[in-house]
């Protein structure tokens, strides 16, 4: 999904902007076998099922970009593949996890709560979610960098409008994105409720909501990926009807900053 999405948002060129990366693709009797992208963020996005071409697409994507590593996602088998490749196997991490990657047909989607996208005065309290998201699900360090990366996330995902606020009333109390979007299928990610309004159904709510949306605009699946041990989650997501079909690997890597 983030291959294919960044690739229809932002073209094959890399000139490092956001959504741009360095794609490789291997080749087998005139058919592409596997593609690796080492993205303007620093992460490496692979999708090389067969024996040994995660290994190899990773390590010229990387190659060709000259680019600093920070992190791999894609199946998990893959992400371990390409991690060794790049001698980043025993690399420290802030974030090293082998999540369920769930599927639903949006035909079968259940709860259909009502949200809206967020309001421009809105997006300062929705960039302290994203660095208090960033500290709990992906092992980041409080801190100006880590504000700084919060804010050009959520304004990035605020101007492509894939991102969803769900209200109680007046008050905002959850927040999801799609992190990557195809005319067919779109991705979940960065869904958080603060911890005072969890328990209530909110989260399964904005996700709900927004696949309603996406149905609307012809969007027939959606996917995601999260840590089989948060169990809050699990339970929301197969609620709406998501199924487990896989497993998806994330890591990120802890950078020295000097």
């Amino acid at each position: 999904m983030f291959l294919r999405s960044n690739a229809r948002s932002a073209g094959l060129t890399d000139r490092g902007q956001p959504m741009q990366a360095t794609y490789v693709a291997v080749l087998e009797r005139g058919r592409i076998a596997g593609v690796a992208a080492h993205c303007w963020n620093g992460m490496v996005l692979v999708q090389a099922p067969e024996e040994g071409h995660a290994a190899a697409v990773a390590r010229e994507a990387v190659r060709r970009s000259g680019r600093t590593v920070t992190g791999f996602s894609g199946p998990w088998d893959q992400v371990v593949a390409a991690r060794e490749a790049l001698g980043l196997g025993a690399a420290p991490t802030a974030k090293d996890s082998r999540d369920e990657l769930y599927v639903l047909d949006l035909a079968r989607l259940i709860v259909p709560p009502q949200l809206r996208h967020p309001r421009e005065g809105e997006l300062g309290l929705l960039i302290g979610w994203r660095a208090r998201f960033a500290i709990e699900a992906l092992g980041a360090t409080d801190g100006p960098d880590l504000h700084q990366a919060s804010t050009d996330e959520v304004r990035l995902q605020h101007e492509r409008g894939t991102d969803w606020l769900l209200l109680a009333g007046a008050a905002p109390v959850s927040y999801s994105v799609f992190n990557a979007m195809l005319p067919d299928i779109v991705q979940i990610g960065g869904v958080w409720t603060p911890p005072e309004f969890r328990g209530r159904g909110y989260a399964r709510a904005v996700v709900a909501g927004s696949l309603l949306a996406a149905r609307k605009q012809g969007v027939a699946r959606a996917v995601l990926f999260a840590d089989p041990a948060n169990e809050r989650a699990r339970r929301a997501y197969q609620f709406l009807g998501f199924r487990i079909v896989g497993d998806f690997g994330l890591v990120l890597l802890a950078l020295d900053d000097g």
